[in-house]
């Protein structure tokens, strides 16, 4: 019932006034059956502007910190997130990757949509980043078509760090839903799942014409973390400069 409000009356209008979201593709996503929705990740607005947009409810997997912050913000981040029905998702551990799917396959099983983003956290810099192959997995064992989604103009709107998102045009954009059935029965053997995951991605990067980087985007992030402290170290900024 919460979801419904949020996205009809509570939060919905309000996204569509602030970010005027133009919607393509749509007739791409299946009016009923289970089916992945795989995008590009820029913003923390996106986790609200798809299912927004989408005309059936879809369910994310969240990153466990949303559920378990501090204090008033987190209180109500994680009351928001569970009322709008996302799963929350544990990602340190070596079994992270398994709970992930786990939980992902329950929601396929329903007949439900499921909501991925395969590069595993949103880019810090506006590229599509190397995906994981979890979504391959459960496409594969669930045997679900991938429908591909580029969110489009969501970084400039509300890039990482930003609360408060600006009056931005956005642009969301959805692809063809890749069917995978050929590869039943093949979701333990790595070279599948690689394959399997770069089609996704490709048919991702071929909607958002973002630049590609052949690497993990929590791996980039944190490197790119890293040189700005060391150039910080390095090049300590005056005072009064």
């Amino acid at each position: 019932m919460f979801y419904y409000l949020l996205k009809y009356v509570l939060l919905g209008p309000l996204l569509r006034l602030v970010f005027r979201p133009r919607i393509e593709g749509l007739e791409h996503v299946p009016s009923s059956g289970a089916a992945i929705v795989a995008g590009n990740h820029l913003s923390f607005s996106d986790h609200f502007l798809m299912p927004a947009v989408l005309k059936r409810r879809i369910t994310f997997l969240a990153k466990a910190e949303y559920f378990t912050g501090p204090g008033l913000k987190g209180r109500l981040t994680a009351f928001f997130f569970h009322s709008a029905g996302q799963i929350p998702v544990d990602r340190s551990g070596k079994d992270a990757g398994q709970a992930a799917i786990r939980e992902g396959l329950g929601v396929l099983g329903k007949e439900e949509l499921l909501g991925i983003y395969p590069e595993g956290t949103r880019s810090h810099d506006g590229r599509l980043y190397k995906g994981k192959v979890g979504v391959a997995v459960m496409a594969l064992k669930a045997g679900v078509p991938v429908i591909p989604c580029a969110m489009i103009g969501t970084f400039e709107a509300q890039p990482p760090g930003k609360v408060i998102p600006r009056i931005h045009p956005v642009v969301i954009r959805f692809g063809e839903p890749l069917d995978f059935s050929r590869y039943a029965g093949m979701e333990n053997e790595k070279a599948i799942l690689r394959a399997v995951t770069d089609e996704i991605m490709y048919a991702i990067l071929s909607l958002s014409e973002q630049e590609y980087v052949d690497r993990y985007a929590a791996v980039a992030k944190a490197e790119d973390a890293e040189r700005k402290a060391e150039e910080k170290r390095r090049f300590p900024r005056l005072p009064g400069g």
